[in-house]
């Protein structure tokens, strides 16, 4: 008897609903593993790529998918039968294990990242892979480098290191039963981002400044380097400096993480008016990625990139002259004003002016104007900020051992700054240090700075 194969079924998933269509672009992370039991067989990559493929083709079918875009929407289209597998590469170096420690901690991504091609998406390029890996062996057998990178419009941070601990979890069943077809997965994944037009609220108007109009010539979904070098500072904050941190968050009436940006603007705003005084009455912009999930009442597994960047622009001067309360109240309500009706507001916005951007390419109209993130403007002085600390990074574990280290990818654009949890801070606990990569001019000493200098910064030697 012949058994006819089923027939192939679609899906469509649409990242124009949502604030994803924006994050054109590929994010990259440095994962460090270590050998310490001289396993023979440490993490195989037989064993990571069988459940990287279960893991996007039973659970994640949209990483598997293509690019499509149909007028004003961009669909990620997936098939039951056929699969943009996302690639996996490796390589093995004949090194110690100080010099690929310090090849890690420089972010050396040439050496040990897949190579991505350009994350805008056009109808040139529908076949760019969601996910990469490249895993990277010593010939000594002591340790394992994971190299990962994922395209931003399917994926925020959050969703991300979910997936990262999905693929783990996988690789770790099959390590107890190989022929297992069914899996348990710590954060089982939604799709399709809901309805929310109940949020709207015809009778409310909304400034939205963190998009800007710009020439469409000029328009770049990526981040454009500036024409000062940018170098990179770790800043480290004990677990002392967090308490006394919460205390005083406390007596401003804000927030740990906005206390936390609120030093991080004014110590940066206040350096760059000391080295130039010309710059005063130029803006000086704070922006602050917020998971929007909460707020739009929608499932906090859900895969896509619903992150908004919210904005605050005073002037260098301004800033200057303010007392950190101060400050830190202009932070609180940056993020304290995303409400629901904000955040529907802001994707109609958003959609409204896609729409017309198509209108006026097919009808060859002159002068168009194109949106983008404000943060990606050039700027006199820009403090864009986001926190990963309570992402599960550091519980990323193939059945090998937890990550000895995981490094965020060194940002090459002016005032980039990354709250990192260190391997001892897992689960947002506050009895570990934790770590902010701040990207910033190199004529710029953060400790010269009163607010910074106590956070220990260093400033990192780079590859990239």
């Amino acid at each position: 008897m012949t058994v006819e194969p089923l027939p192939s079924t679609e899906f469509r998933y649409s990242i124009t609903n949502n604030f994803s269509y924006l994050y054109q672009v590929y994010c990259s992370y440095i994962l460090l593993y270590k050998n310490a039991d001289n396993k023979s067989e440490f993490m195989p990559l037989e064993l990571l790529e069988r459940s990287l493929k279960i893991l996007v083709r039973k659970y994640y079918q949209p990483v598997a998918g293509w690019y499509q875009i149909r007028d004003d929407e961009i669909d990620v289209v997936c098939y039951s039968d056929k699969f943009n597998d996302p690639p996996v590469s490796t390589q093995t170096l004949d090194m110690d294990m100080a010099e690929l420690s310090r090849h890690i901690y420089e972010s050396n991504t040439d050496l040990l990242v897949p190579k991505a091609p350009s994350g805008v998406i056009t109808p040139e390029n529908p076949d760019i892979p969601m996910f990469l890996a490249k895993v990277t062996y010593l010939e000594s057998n002591n340790a394992v480098v994971l190299g990962v990178t994922y395209h931003h419009s399917l994926m925020d941070g959050s969703a991300f290191w979910m997936f990262m601990n999905n693929w783990a979890s996988v690789c770790n069943q099959l390590c107890e039963q190989k022929d297992r077809t069914e899996f348990d997965l710590p954060f089982p994944p939604t799709f399709e981002f809901p309805d929310i037009s109940h949020l709207r609220n015809p009778s409310k108007t909304f400034e939205h400044p963190e998009y800007a109009l710009v020439d469409a010539e000029q328009c770049f979904k990526e981040f454009q380097p500036t024409g000062d070098k940018i170098v990179e500072s770790k800043l480290v904050i004990s677990v002392d400096q967090q308490q006394q941190l919460r205390q005083q968050a406390k007596e401003f009436g804000v927030s740990f993480t906005e206390m936390l940006c609120a030093i991080l603007w004014k110590g940066a705003n206040d350096l760059r008016l000391q080295a130039r005084p010309s710059i005063g009455p130029e803006p000086s912009l704070y922006t602050c990625a917020t998971n929007s999930r909460a707020r739009l009442g929608v499932s906090s597994t859900l895969c896509c990139s619903p992150v908004i960047n919210t904005s605050c622009q005073k002037t260098v001067a301004e800033i200057a002259d303010l007392d950190l309360c101060k400050v830190a109240h202009l932070v609180h309500n940056a993020i304290d004003k995303c409400s629901g009706e904000y955040l529907v507001s802001s994707i109609d916005f958003l959609l409204q002016q896609r729409k017309k951007e198509l209108a006026d390419e097919i009808q060859g109209r002159g002068d168009k104007r194109a949106i983008m993130l404000v943060y990606v403007c050039p700027m006199p002085l820009k403090c864009t900020v986001s926190s990963s600390r309570n992402f599960p990074i550091y519980k990323t574990d193939f059945g090998f051992g937890a990550p000895k280290y995981v490094r965020p990818p060194f940002l090459p654009f002016e005032g980039c700054m990354r709250i990192w949890p260190t391997p001892q801070y897992v689960g947002g606990s506050s009895n570990a240090p934790l770590e902010v990569y701040v990207s910033q001019p190199d004529y710029i000493d953060l400790s010269h700075s009163p607010l910074l200098r106590n956070f220990s910064p260093t400033k990192l030697t780079v590859i990239h």
